[in-house]
């Protein structure tokens, strides 16, 4: 653009036109309105781009992909006794209508758990989008399709993401291999020998109790007074491939705990594993109960060694609600991203934590996630989302490493012992299933797979993710893994000897909890080695 002023006559004053400054900023305009509306879907892709990846690179709030879809409308997993007997888990659910198929739409750069369906909630723009004709909705499909492709940029969705399932010949198996890598990822790698790899070996001194000496022991799980007619059962202790487990020593336990706290939080079986510890310290000497309460939740104080022990109520590890309040077969509300306070504000104190939790996730149970509902596990409704127990256990495990991560005051350690299986043969807990074997298996005769292995897994991915969080804060996250060992015990568990035999009453065989005195007392020998590991630090 060029001025006028070289083109005034020589010998006057050089001034420029007044119409130019009025020119300039219109061309200017121009230029920028033609430029712009090319280069601003980059630039919008770009700016939206930082910050998914902002978001996405929170790896402790990002749900990683796992591969269980195939049969969450449809779950087969059995709901094992608890302390109360529940209703059958196989609650019918209504089938949904059949709905055209919907096009797979491209992923995002990472999904959370394929252990989900996409949800079936009804919402204002769902009815309108209903109000379109089927020939203008595959047009506007396909116009849609093809806008994302030429952009490049793919919408990130905050709500609960509509997973596609993959198809079962793409699907990648989950293997002993994989999660025995996983394991060693999460174990003590500077230790030479791993606990918990290894065989059940004959112990001909054992039992260290019975059920003369020990008052701890309830009921269904007596199997010695409810006349079990073996005993083979007790007389084996684990052996690692690598190096000796020494059986429990109760003074030198009472020794080493001397001015220590030690938490129990989870369900019955984290309960039994309390009571087989109480039990084995009823040698030297029996515990005061100070407990404030008659229900669940317990402590004892051993006041000659000021060393206390409490049990949490838990099952769930999340914050939780009955629907029914006087039913405890009724569902229950699971809220899988808010904290239980009843637990979370009152470890902070505490040396040692056991968290465990399992079976109780396979009873029915409704979903929430900020206060929404977003699924459910064996209810009767068509318009929620059906999932399987992977799902809540994943979600309740990461939530509860949350809050441990989050007290300001917490200095202890905090242990993750694994799920430990059941054994239901010949049928599932409702219908027969019992576990009437009278000997370990060999480490070759048994492997960890189905829902056992799922859940392995899950807890592995969780204490990962819980162990990098914690470094950051100095808290240590450790490895109790109790899932083998304990998967080689078929013959550890009350089956029909927790109760006497009543010919007018049928109840479920108890193939979930552990006879005491029996198998669950060598998980005190793991604990013992384990607080020596932490001391030796």
């Amino acid at each position: 653009m060029k001025f006028q002023s070289s083109e005034l006559p020589i010998g006057k004053p050089q001034t420029r036109k007044k119409t130019a400054p009025k020119l300039a900023p219109l061309i200017v305009i121009t230029i920028l309105f033609t430029i712009f509306p090319i280069y601003y879907p980059s630039i919008r892709y770009s700016s939206q781009k930082k910050i998914s990846e902002v978001i996405s690179s929170n790896s402790e709030d990002t749900i990683q992909a796992v591969d269980h879809l195939d049969n969450d409308l449809q779950v087969n997993h059995p709901c094992p006794v608890e302390d109360v007997p529940t209703k059958p888990c196989n609650v019918p659910i209504k089938e949904e209508q059949e709905h055209e198929p919907e096009q797979e739409q491209e992923k995002p750069e990472k999904l959370p758990e394929k252990d989900e369906k996409s949800t079936n909630f009804v919402t204002k723009s769902d009815i309108t989008d209903k109000k379109v004709q089927p020939e203008l909705r595959k047009k506007l499909d396909r116009h849609n399709q093809h806008a994302r492709k030429k952009s490049g940029h793919h919408q990130r969705d905050f709500t609960v993401p509509k997973v596609v399932a993959e198809k079962t010949d793409q699907k990648k198996q989950l293997s002993n291999d994989d999660v025995r890598i996983l394991s060693s990822e999460v174990s003590r790698s500077s230790e030479s020998c791993d606990l918990f790899s290894g065989e059940w070996v004959k112990n001909l001194e054992g039992p260290y109790y019975t059920n003369d000496t020990c008052y701890a022991i309830q009921q269904h799980q007596n199997c010695l007074k409810f006349e079990r007619p073996d005993s083979d059962f007790l007389k084996w202790r684990w052996k690692p491939d690598a190096c000796e487990l020494p059986i429990f020593d109760p003074t030198q336990f009472l020794e080493f705990v001397r001015g220590k706290s030690l938490a129990f939080v989870g369900d019955s079986v984290a309960r039994n594993h309390m009571q087989s510890l109480i039990c084995l310290l009823s040698k030297v000497v029996y515990p005061e109960d100070v407990s404030e309460t008659q229900d669940e939740n317990r402590r004892w104080i051993y006041k000659d060694y000021d060393f206390n022990i409490s049990m949490f109520w838990a099952p769930y590890l999340v914050k939780t609600e009955k629907t029914d309040p006087n039913d405890v077969t009724q569902p229950f509300n699971l809220y899988l991203d808010e904290f239980d306070e009843f637990w979370t504000n009152q470890i902070q104190g505490f040396d040692y934590v056991i968290i465990s939790a399992g079976h109780w996730f396979f009873r029915p149970t409704m979903f929430y996630l900020n206060r929404r509902l977003v699924g459910c596990l064996y209810c009767p409704q068509s318009n929620v989302n059906h999932v399987t127990s992977n799902f809540s256990y994943r979600r309740a495990f990461r939530t509860a490493f949350r809050a441990i991560n989050s007290l300001e005051n917490y200095k202890g350690v905090t242990f993750l012992r694994t799920f430990a299986p059941s054994h239901f043969e010949n049928g599932p807990w409702d219908k027969g299933g019992d576990c009437a074997r009278t000997k370990p298996f060999k480490r070759n005769e048994k492997k960890l797979e189905g829902y056992n292995l799922e859940f392995y897994k899950i807890q592995l991915d969780e204490l990962k993710i819980a162990q990098r969080a914690g470094r950051r804060r100095g808290l240590k996250f450790r490895l109790f893994d109790a899932t083998q060992p304990m998967l080689l015990r078929p013959d550890g568990h009350p089956s029909k000897y927790g109760r006497y035999t009543n010919p007018n009453v049928t109840v479920p065989n108890d193939c979930v909890h552990w006879c005491l005195p029996g198998p669950i007392d060598a998980w005190n020998d793991f604990l013992v080695e384990l607080l020596k590991r932490e001391v030796g630090d």
